[in-house]
């Protein structure tokens, strides 16, 4: 058998017609993609997102036009695929970069075909799932590849709040796309992916998968493809398709009644034996865990409703309130609040970050945000403190006085405006005597001062609970919320007393 000749299976294909070189594209392309496979190419990632058989291409001719350093362009196509079908049964659009066609590299046609996915998703209302992998610019258009990148960036900030976005750096993602990924509401990375905004030659790593996750860029780091199909598809389960439809439900059928014990969280203080105590299943999608650990955000459910958490993690610098752990809770209560997904907050920490480090960082521009996210959330917020929450952490993190709808305590939790060793420094120094220790000074203050009851008496706790509800009394509030509306309710006129 005569050795297969590339060059000359090319002039084959540019012979015959159009529609028959499609064709004979996308068989060549099914036939490499291997759905089951870690490693996928681009149709195969597309493949593996939509449910069998809903995939539908758009803008499947487009082509770059031809130009003096450009004679390919009449028979190329364009580095990226994009269409919409459906992700377990409902609508979703999604674009994946073809490194395999002029590496991945951006033209005018390219962002054109975007752009046009993008006006099809905002205007019915359905998620993008954008998978990322180019060289970059496609150097032969120069300015027109370039306002490429810029229109891509003004739809994907037009969308931003109103659609989900959620970006999957399979790649590289450099340059003007490495922006256009942090735009996006989520990126997860594969140990591939790269997402840096000078070329990784330049970067020394810098860009890569772990560094990503471990500044804040990245919420997810996932092994390969595979992976990170699978977790866009257990994302979207907890979002809706669109910021008016309403929170996601029917996501569990765990026990909302059953009483649990916090037994474990009290011997680790590690806040994910408390989340794990409260939610469906004891199940959460983590995001950012590498980004600001003593602080731990994610999605998951209680009484099957859809919930965004945000806890301190007492087990990592005594949960305190550090600016990266700021930056990181107000990301999230952000994206909750677009998408009308409730806010559980919970509350273990020492108190504010007292190191040189935070403050030699935009300390107080990160916790002001932080601030501002739950002042102008309104999806419902609710909040336990679950033990210590003293100073500006109580009110920072979804206090009553920023507009949390329901706060609730354990009766073990202690809550005052500085911590026991702190007050009796600043308060009552000069009342120590020799028959008075500053241990029973401290103690003082928190049977007296520091205690849930204390804080309850004031309004800014609704209700003090046991630990053994702490699940039955967070799902009672947000079904009791479930219909929560910040507008005023029209009427004609009042009903007037007889």
């Amino acid at each position: 058998m005569d050795k297969f000749n590339l060059e000359a299976f090319a002039e084959t294909l540019k012979s015959i017609s159009v529609k028959t070189a499609s064709a004979l594209r996308d068989l060549l392309a099914d036939a490499t993609a291997d759905t089951n496979s870690a490693e996928l190419n681009a149709r195969g990632r597309l493949e593996a997102l939509f449910d069998k058989g809903t995939f539908s291409e758009i803008g499947t001719y487009v082509r770059r036009r031809a130009g003096e350093f450009d004679s390919d362009a009449k028979d190329g196509f364009e580095g990226v695929i994009c269409g919409w079908g459906a992700v377990d049964g409902r609508l979703v659009y999604a674009f994946s970069q073809d490194i395999s066609r002029t590496s991945g590299s951006l033209s005018e046609a390219h962002a054109k075909k975007i752009c046009e996915l993008y006006r099809l998703a905002t205007e019915n209302g359905a998620p993008v799932i954008g998978i990322f992998d180019s060289a970059g610019a496609y150097l032969p258009e120069g300015v027109r590849a370039l306002a490429g990148y810029g229109k891509i960036m003004k739809a994907v900030s037009a969308a931003s709040g109103v659609i989900p976005q959620i970006a999957v750096a399979s790649g590289y993602a450099a340059g003007a796309s490495a922006v256009i990924c942090g735009m996006f509401d989520l990126v997860i990375t594969t140990e591939k992916g790269s997402v840096s905004v000078n070329a990784p030659s330049f970067t020394k790593g810098a860009g890569s998968a772990d560094t990503m996750a471990d500044t804040g860029v990245t919420a997810l780091a996932v092994a390969n493809d595979a992976e990170a199909v699978a977790a866009v598809k257990e994302i979207l389960s907890y979002l809706p398709s669109n910021n008016a439809e309403g929170t996601a439900d029917g996501i569990s059928n765990d026990n909302i009644n059953r009483e649990v014990s916090l037994a474990s969280y009290e011997s680790s203080k590690d806040a994910h034996d408390l989340i794990s105590a409260v939610v469906d299943g004891g199940k959460l999608v983590e995001l950012y865990a590498s980004y600001a650990p003593e602080m731990v955000c994610g999605l998951a459910s209680v009484g099957g409703t859809a919930v965004g958490i945000v806890a301190t993690n007492k087990a990592v610098n005594g949960g305190a309130l550090t600016a990266k752990a700021a930056r990181k809770a107000s990301r999230i209560v952000s994206l909750l609040d677009s998408f009308n997904i409730p806010v559980v907050t919970l509350v273990d920490s020492v108190g504010l970050d007292k190191s040189a480090d935070s403050e030699m960082s935009p300390y107080t521009s990160e916790l002001a945000k932080l601030a501002s996210a739950y002042a102008a959330a309104s999806t419902p917020v609710i909040t336990l403190v679950a033990g210590e929450a003293y100073g500006s952490v109580f009110t920072v993190l979804g206090s009553k006085a920023l507009g949390a709808d329901l706060v609730l305590a354990l009766d073990s939790a202690k809550i005052a405006s500085m911590n026991a060793s702190s007050a009796v420094a600043f308060l009552w120094n000069d009342k120590i005597t020799a028959n008075v220790t500053r241990e029973d000074l401290e103690k003082n203050w928190n049977d007296s001062v520091a205690t849930p009851v204390e804080a309850a008496s004031s309004g800014e706790i609704d209700d003090i609970i046991a630990s053994a509800e702490t699940r039955q009394r967070i799902g009672a509030a947000i079904a009791m919320l479930s219909a929560k509306s910040t507008y005023s309710a029209s009427r004609r006129h009042l009903i007037m007393p007889l």
